[in-house]
Order: structure tokens, then C-alpha cells, then sequence
């Protein structure tokens, strides 16, 4: 009786250990197909991530340079954005709103969950200092078809 209860216990915990790692390879997949989604000429750095006195929420730092003509597609994020461009020529297209084209030292908000993209639009390197007030735990971009 006590070995058919080690087997099942054995069983369990190895149908277990298969489902976790089915769930790991889905996230990494997941994940996968929306870094494919970007394009390439795009480089993103996290410089830093800390906790808020707002409980479940995060701020997090991200330097992002754009290639000539590099584009970052239609995504969202769980919370606010605010952008400042620190380099070059880049075109924000934000849902309800005419593009817009900011150069080195615009500033930009846009709000939780709104849908956006982004462009180089000059010749030369592009880039922005991207700060996100967003729901801990959560995906930091969401790509939107």
C-alpha cells in the first residue's frame, strides 16, 4: 500500500514539473513573438526599476535608441509613459491624435493603455528616455496587432 502511494506521489510531482515547464516555454514563446514583432534597429536598456509608495505599482527607467528609419511598432503598457527625447528626429503616433515629431529635449506623456508607436525620422541616431509608472508584475510592453 505505502509503495503505490510513493509511485502516485512520483507521478504527481512529475506531471507537475511537465507543467511548469510547459508554462515556461509558453511565456518565453509568448515573449519571443513580441520581440519578433519589433523591428530591428531598435535598442533597449533598463536603467533602473524601483518600487513606488503606491502599493502594486513600479517606475521603470528605459533608454531606447532607434536606427535611421528604425520603427517601433503599435503597443501599450499597464500604466503612463512620459518620454524625453534625448537624440534626433523621432515621430510618435499615439491613438486619437495626429503624429506627432519631437526632437532632442521635447517631451512626451501619453496615458495607461493607450496605443502608440514610434519612429526615426532623421538621418542620424534617435533616441528617448522612456519613464513608465506601471502595475508591478505585469508585461512591460504589450505589442498590438
Amino acid at each position: 500500500m505505502q509503495s503505490g502511494f510513493l509511485a502516485g506521489l512520483i507521478l504527481a510531482s512529475a506531471a507537475f514539473g511537465l507543467f511548469l515547464l510547459a508554462v515556461s516555454v509558453f511565456a518565453q514563446t509568448k515573449e519571443s513573438k513580441a520581440d519578433q514583432k519589433q523591428k530591428s534597429g531598435i535598442k533597449r536598456i533598463e536603467l533602473q526599476r524601483q518600487d513606488l509608495s503606491i502599493p502594486g505599482r513600479e517606475v521603470v527607467q528605459v533608454r531606447v535608441d532607434f536606427d535611421p528609419g528604425a520603427a517601433f511598432g503599435r503597443h501599450t503598457h499597464s500604466g503612463e509613459e512620459i518620454i524625453n527625447v534625448l537624440e534626433g528626429s523621432l515621430e510618435y503616433q499615439v491613438e486619437g491624435k495626429p503624429p506627432v515629431t519631437l526632437k532632442a529635449g521635447d517631451v512626451l506623456f501619453i496615458p495607461a493603455g493607450t496605443i502608440h508607436a514610434a519612429k526615426n525620422v532623421g538621418s542620424g541616431n534617435g533616441a528617448e528616455l522612456a519613464t513608465y509608472i506601471v502595475e508591478k508584475g505585469k508585461p512591460l510592453v504589450v505589442m498590438v496587432e
